[in-house]
């Protein structure tokens, strides 16, 4: 009835996770059948959110940078989440865990947060620990712009995280969930998440080394496990990649003492902790870059050949698609298709926004999903041998997007909003029948009655339509947003 756990496969056992569509349909059904489950057993309990007891740190040397350094871990009020702080910098300045503060163009050996003087470097193992543990609220400060690289697994920060201990708080610990699977595929990589009760990673590697070549491994992830079976995996470089990351001005502190080395016949270490150690590496990598999400996930996680920039990238897409800002996660849709309607005055056919998936007052961020259905009326005559939708209602779902946003706040219910301007547009790729419109509005001004908005329509995460729109606020009957 589980997907069966692999702690290892022989090359040409890969073929495990190969078939997305058909692992798709099996945990999605098995996933219906733990919720029904679970609904029978009644309501569980609330799991409460989990900081340190004190104060402690941990000191060594940066992986990149070489530099001497020291993380301290502080405990951390509930909601807080995750922060970095850099207390060699004159200011202090806070580094955001967030996945729009990763700095991509460092993100292919480590993941990297920051901007300008503000950075902090490889901060993946040190995440790693604190999710796997099951840690909620955390203050690391470090006293350079890399923490300590250890042996080069999460077990030294877990040791002194324990040594600190967990101590629950007074706050019911928010987890992120999925209603259906999530992925992205790109030159080989792939990455997705199918929605499970419980915490699951499946990793596919396939190197061209005869050491390693193809081997998949999946376990339940849960502080027991990660820290019995992920935390002491240690990182890993080939041999013949040594020479050019140091040129290159990586792995200044890199040496046998704090990763694997691979060279031509096998491992340089004498003994390896795991059989399979690397896999397990590549798994506690991807619990330190999911991380980024600022709360803890629920869901099978199937990874294939994916690295950190990879693991961002498809972090940054599960934000779009659940609506998720800074790491809190937006965990009911707001606007149904008939909460739409009480705000909205359109109807079929002209009623092109099926769901509001986010309403970020705070930040003016409203989101949506238009599915784009081959029985549309207008692909009858746009165009009747190569349907295409057409740019103008486009725009038309877009304003209705940020509409519906706008007039679903307080202040403006039982208001209009007009469509009083279109800037900039721009359409970067046909929407065809099939296609799933995700819309994000941001406001950029908004006064009593007048609102600037900037608006971008993806498709499988690529941009097919940006413009600014300006709406107008009214109290009088009439039609809304033409």
């Amino acid at each position: 009835r589980r997907f069966p756990p692999v702690s290892h496969c022989e090359a040409g056992d890969g073929a495990l996770i190969l078939d997305f569509q058909t692992f798709f349909s099996y945990r999605y059904s098995l996933f219906q059948i733990q919720y029904a489950e679970g609904f029978h057993k009644g309501k569980r309990m609330s799991v409460l959110q989990q900081t340190i007891g004190r104060e402690i740190s941990y000191t060594g040397v940066g992986l990149h940078t070489g530099n001497a350094t020291t993380i301290t871990f502080k405990p951390a009020p509930p909601d807080h989440g995750y922060v970095f702080i850099r207390t060699d910098l004159p200011s202090q300045p806070r580094v955001e865990v967030d996945p729009d503060n990763v700095m991509v163009e460092e993100s292919i050996l480590q993941t990297a947060l920051g901007r300008g003087e503000e950075q902090i470097h490889t901060v993946e193992h040190v995440l790693s620990a604190v999710r796997g543990l099951g840690i909620d609220n955390l203050i690391m400060e470090v006293n350079s712009n890399e923490p300590p690289v250890g042996d080069g697994s999460a077990k030294p920060f877990v040791d002194v995280l324990l040594e600190a201990g967990l101590v629950s708080q007074d706050r019911p610990r928010n987890y992120i969930t999925i209603s259906e699977p999530i992925w992205m595929y790109e030159n080989g990589l792939e990455l997705a998440v199918v929605p499970s009760n419980t915490l699951e990673i499946t990793f596919k590697i396939n190197y061209d080394h005869p050491a390693i070549g193809i081997r998949s491994a999946s376990f339940l992830i849960t502080p027991e496990t990660f820290v019995k079976e992920i935390a002491p995996a240690r990182t890993f470089c080939f041999l013949r990649d040594v020479e050019k990351m140091r040129e290159s001005g990586k792995i200044k502190g890199g040496s046998l003492d704090c990763a694997l080395v691979i060279g031509d016949e096998g491992v340089l270490n004498e003994d390896l902790r795991f059989e399979d150690e690397i896999i397990r590496h590549k798994i506690l990598d991807v619990i330190g870059d999911f991380a980024l999400l600022g709360a803890p996930l629920k869901a099978h996680i199937v990874a294939v050949r994916s690295g950190h920039a990879f693991n961002v990238e498809f972090v940054r897409k599960i934000e779009r698609t659940l609506g998720i800002k800074r790491g809190r996660p937006v965990f009911n849709v707001p606007m149904s298709l008939e909460s739409i309607k009480k705000v909205l005055p359109h109807r079929y056919p002209f009623l092109l926004v099926d769901r509001i998936t986010r309403i970020d007052e705070e930040n003016g961020v409203f989101e949506g999903i238009k599915c784009v259905s081959g029985n549309e009326p207008f692909f009858e005559g746009h165009f009747p041998d190569q349907a295409i939708m057409p740019g103008v209602l486009i725009l038309e779902s877009m304003a209705q997007v940020g509409g519906a946003g706008i007039l679903s706040l307080p202040p403006n219910h039982g208001k209009y909003a007009y469509l009083a301007g279109v800037d900039g547009a721009k359409f970067r790729k046909p929407v065809v029948p099939g296609d799933r419109m995700m819309i994000e509005c941001k406001i950029r001004k908004f006064r009593k009655t007048t609102g600037v908005a900037d608006c971008v329509a993806r498709v499988d995460d690529q941009i097919v339509a940006e413009a600014v729109l300006t709406f107008a606020i009214i109290k009088q009957q009439g039609m809304a947003m033409s």
